[in-house]
């Protein structure tokens, strides 16, 4: 009983603070002496890693288990990994009757627009 409790929590094991955050020395090794103006995108598959404030200003292409993402550092980022920039799975839409007919005006109501400002560009243009 004891069991089943423990495994529907799903613990977390955090790092050591001792230890300090996980910064991939690597990448590290990747950005030293050099200027994020100069240097182009930094490949990567370490998501793990800690932004550290050494990487701001850098281009990192994370990869996302298909392709490398680009993503800018900020300061704001710093503290957090490189991984929650980069999501590993694509939301494309809700489906259902409702959304259908949702998407039908949109559409509708676009290609009315286009065709109301079709005569007006012409008038425009005639009247030069």
């Amino acid at each position: 009983m004891v069991f089943l409790l423990a495994r529907a929590k799903k613990i977390k094991m955090t790092r050591s603070s001792k230890k300090g955050p996980y910064v991939d020395p690597r990448l590290l090794k990747k950005i030293e002496g050099k200027k994020s103006s100069e240097t182009g995108v930094i490949k990567t598959w370490s998501r793990a890693c800690v932004i550290a404030p050494e990487m701001v200003g850098f281009i990192f292409g994370v990869h996302n288990g298909k392709v490398h993402l680009e993503v800018s550092v900020s300061e704001d980022m710093v503290g957090h990994r490189l991984g929650e920039f980069a999501p590993t799975k694509k939301f494309i839409k809700h489906g259902g009757k409702m959304q259908k007919e949702l998407e039908q005006k949109k559409k509708e109501g676009e290609i009315a627009a286009a065709q109301a400002a079709k005569p007006a560009a012409e008038t425009a243009g005639a009247k030069k």
